[in-house]
């Protein structure tokens, strides 16, 4: 698989991830995405636990194609692979996604998927000077500003009646990152092979 291949999924992850929650969302009764948590849309017994689990566990195996890509282009171009390897954990949401709520490990088994908070702020400090670091880095602040949102959820007296607004803040702010990056990458890719064809 080319690895603009493999960037490209980037963009399909977060795709699976929103359409799962709209699709599930769409067959609650009542379900409202700006008060209640994504989980809800998978609780154990409910008419859309195994679309959803399906749906997540499919973002979350996309999204080792999209890792590999970054690993790559971050070799083949000798860039620290740190910011990548935070990013990766959202493989983690395969956890939530297979344990449903109110089953005790729910909440236990994602954890590290947090770690993929510090993508772009790791990123802002080990790519300083690399090709494209002026986009990067605009993306990375917007990624941060919703990434920053999200920890409204430890306020509750904060836009206290859109728990599942605050909570989506977070994967907002994972959205633009993984969707930035690969378009980011995927256009050094196509401007480094046209000038290949060029000089050849």
């Amino acid at each position: 698989m080319s690895n603009k291949t493999l960037l490209s999924f980037g963009v399909v992850t977060p795709v699976v991830f929103w359409m799962t929650t709209v699709i599930c969302g769409s067959m609650i009764d009542e379900y409202n995405h700006l008060q209640r948590m994504v989980s809800e849309l998978g609780v154990l017994g409910s008419n859309t636990q195994y679309i959803f689990t399906i749906g997540l566990d499919l973002s979350a195996l996309f999204s080792i194609f999209f890792s590999i890509g970054l690993w790559r282009y971050c070799r083949e171009r000798r860039m620290n692979v740190l910011p990548v390897l935070l990013l990766a954990n959202y493989l983690f949401l395969i956890g939530p996604a297979t344990i449903p709520m109110p089953l005790p490990l729910h909440g236990v088994v994602g954890l590290p998927f947090m770690l993929l908070i510090f993508s772009p702020l790791v990123a802002l400090l080990v790519w300083r000077g690399e090709r494209d670091y002026l986009k990067i880095s605009v993306i990375a602040f917007g990624s941060l500003c919703f990434l920053g949102l999200a920890f409204l959820v430890y306020f509750p007296d904060i836009l206290s009646q859109n728990f599942g607004l605050k909570q989506r803040f977070l994967y907002l702010g994972w959205t633009i990152w993984s969707v930035g990056l690969s378009f980011i990458f995927i256009k050094d890719i196509n401007r480094k092979l046209l000038k290949e064809r060029v000089y050849n």
